[in-house]
């Protein structure tokens, strides 16, 4: 069926489809089909690093977790892309599916003794992001195992060479490093596997608009960012949100609950870079929906480490513009989610995060 998918996503281009709810019979809302509305495909893609791995809480899940995860999804008929692949479906005339993406990040070695052979046990897909600099040393994967991967069904894409922090760098240096970075692994890659990636990751989720513009320039069909949320037609896919699947995320009921997830669509975010404005210790988010639909009365916010504080302004034309403050300082953190969710009519919750990064946070 995937197969017959991949032929048809290569004649259309452009349009989509759209998905509205539906109630199965234990009262879960879940995504349905609804084929007379255009340009409205969603994906939600998920985001792994170790599995199977105590020693590193922050970034495994556990393998009883993870294979709840790919039970779930099969079991609820969803269709499981690779990234590259999620990108041609979003911009196809194809039928709206429920659609998910598996990622994960640097290649560890865990991934493919542990998460592998699940992969293929679902017959799923995915995309893993690969570090080249680290490749075969310590506890990353080999060349010769990327390559058994790529012959599952895994989908090599590129996480830069050097995995660095580019924004530490200055300006006057940044962009020429990050860009021969990115292609001195881009060539790596190809000459260990015979494959160009065409997807990118960054490293810890860390971007500007300028390096962004890069990974644009360079051709590649999408990139994944770490700001959570869920990808649609409206989606700039040089910046893609996946929901991060750790040990403190994995539980199954958290898990359904991102994948059953909406997206809240966005007609304008300010500011629209995730870098926290100099000297703004209490950055402000603002952002402009369409309120129609929605039960604005009900909408959360949520900041790390500090209360969030909303204001909430709607126009005649029912455009709702939604401004979110921290009551207390976020300067203490390089990396600072601001999230806001909100139900529409149906009672389907609807997710956008944007992320602030602070450089000068070392």
């Amino acid at each position: 069926m995937r197969t017959a998918l991949l032929a048809i996503l290569l004649l259309f281009s452009l349009t989509s489809c759209q998905q509205s709810t539906t109630t199965d019979n234990e009262g879960n809302t879940e995504q349905a089909v609804n084929k007379n509305e255009p340009n409205d495909k969603e994906i939600v893609c998920f985001v792994y690093h170790r599995f199977g791995d105590n020693r590193y809480p922050s970034t495994n899940i556990s393998l009883q977790d993870f294979e709840a995860h790919l039970q779930y999804l099969k079991e609820k008929d969803y269709q499981v892309l690779s990234f590259s692949e999620a990108v041609k479906y979003l911009k196809s005339e194809v039928e709206t599916q429920k659609t998910a993406v598996i990622t994960i990040d640097d290649g560890y070695k865990s991934f493919f003794k542990n998460c592998l052979p699940m992969l293929k046990k679902y017959g799923f897909p995915s995309t893993l992001f690969i570090n080249t600099k680290t490749v075969g040393g310590g506890d990353y994967m080999s060349w010769e195992e990327i390559k058994i991967a790529m012959g599952d069904n895994v989908e090599i894409g590129n996480h830069t060479h050097s995995h660095d922090y580019f924004l530490n760098l200055p300006e006057t240096s940044r962009y020429e490093t990050f860009e021969e970075d990115i292609m001195l692994s881009q060539q790596l890659i190809q000459e260990n596997t015979g494959f160009t990636p065409e997807v990118l990751a960054y490293p810890y989720g860390e971007l500007d608009p300028k390096m962004k513009a890069i990974v644009q320039k360079i051709g590649f069909a999408g990139a994944a960012a770490q700001n959570s949320g869920v990808i649609y037609s409206g989606t700039d896919l040089m910046q893609c949100p996946r929901f991060p699947m750790s040990e403190a995320y994995a539980d199954i009921n958290k898990f359904t609950s991102k994948a059953m997830m909406r997206a809240l669509k966005i007609k304008n975010v300010s500011p629209d870079s995730f870098i926290v404005p100099k000297d703004d210790s209490k950055p402000q988010l603002s952002i402009t929906v369409n309120s129609k639909g929605l039960q604005l009365d009900r909408l959360q916010c949520f900041i790390q480490r500090a209360e969030c504080q909303i204001n909430k302004s709607v126009s005649e034309n029912g455009e709702a513009v939604i401004t979110l403050s921290p009551a207390s300082d976020i300067d203490i953190r390089r990396r600072t989610l601001y999230t806001i969710t909100v139900p529409d009519t149906t009672g389907t919750w609807r997710w956008f995060s944007h992320l602030f990064i602070n450089p000068e946070i070392r």
